[in-house]
């Protein structure tokens, strides 16, 4: 056999191991062992990258999420220093994310991992009965708003969009200030508001605890700004382009995992309410809902060649 042949047949094989493996469920790649996710310190994003985290340790991959905003982690998975990021909520990131789906740097699969989502302005109930129910009776309130919206992060989605509206004066609120702070402290701004019976104006969406733990009404309205029936919204994974070439496995399973409002609600007020680490929340409830390894790691194997939902639930059962 001459060289040429045996370089063929080499190729022939390499590329037989890798077929293999991925009808098999399983990575041959040493390189796809550690997954990267990004984490944004949301209560929603934790909660899911969570259940991810635990998922591929059962399956033996070692797993980082480090806690970045939403432009660095669309532009960490599309350079490939991120893997994935669970938490493209659209339409309010489409913006977003539109230049890196342009030139192919990330992949969405094609089904959401949350359907159902909302995410808008918000007030307490009081504040609402008051007479603050639409987006454009927020500059009637003027005085006692302090001409202040409440938002989250610096360089957050939904911060962006009001800023917008604020710029283009649009509901009349050329001279509102948006607040910026994290998830946390907008919150605990909040609570203080309800407790001393003060109007507020603030970002909410769902899922979230927000949701049982305080009595809010969402601003109709607000169409040209957050999207139509109350920011009505999806979220989505993002995967690297560059990780999905190179780990098709990895990638694969990471586009089935999908959550409901009800799921997040529920992992979110635990986490919320620091009742365990995150990790050992996202257990707890794996253990109690095996039903969602079946239908998740169906095919998947672990690292070992285990089928994907033992592995996973011999590492929860510790």
């Amino acid at each position: 056999m001459n060289n040429i042949n045996k370089y063929l047949c080499m190729v022939l094989v390499g590329l037989m191991s890798s077929f293999t493996a991925i009808a098999g469920g399983r990575s041959e790649s040493a390189s796809c062992a550690e997954i990267k996710l990004a984490e944004t310190g949301w209560a929603d994003i934790s909660a899911t990258t969570a259940i991810v985290s635990v998922i591929a340790e059962g399956l033996g991959y070692k797993v980082s999420a480090p806690i970045i905003s939403v432009p660095i982690a669309f532009t960490s998975v599309a350079k490939g220093k991120v893997d994935a990021f669970l938490g493209y909520w659209s339409p309010s990131m489409d913006s977003i994310a539109a230049p890196f789906i342009k030139n192919n740097s990330i992949l969405i699969p094609e089904k959401a991992n949350l359907e159902g989502a909302k995410y808008t302005l918000a007030v307490p109930s009081y504040t609402y009965d008051a007479g603050l129910q639409t987006f454009a009776d927020i500059a009637k309130f003027k005085k006692e708003l302090g001409a202040k919206i409440y938002g989250i992060e610096a360089g957050n989605d939904g911060n962006l969009l009001i800023q917008k509206m604020i710029k283009d004066n649009l509901y009349n609120l050329s001279d509102f200030k948006l607040r910026e702070s994290s998830e946390a402290v907008m919150l605990a701004e909040v609570n203080k508001a309800i407790k001393a019976k003060k109007p507020i104006v603030f970002l909410g969406w769902e899922p979230h605890p927000m949701n049982a733990k305080m009595d809010i009404k969402y601003l109709a309205g607000g169409d040209e700004v957050f999207g139509p029936n109350y920011g009505s919204a999806k979220v989505l994974t993002v995967i690297s382009n560059s990780f999905s070439k190179r780990c098709p496995v990895e990638a694969n399973w990471l586009g089935q995992i999908h959550f409901t409002l009800a799921m997040e609600n529920e992992l979110m007020l635990a986490i919320l309410d620091n009742k365990a680490p995150i990790k050992q929340i996202a257990k707890d409830y794996l253990k109690h809902h095996s039903e969602l390894l079946e239908e998740w790691l169906t095919g998947v194997k672990s690292l070992t060649g285990e089928e994907g939902k033992i592995a996973v639930e011999k590492y929860i059962a510790n």
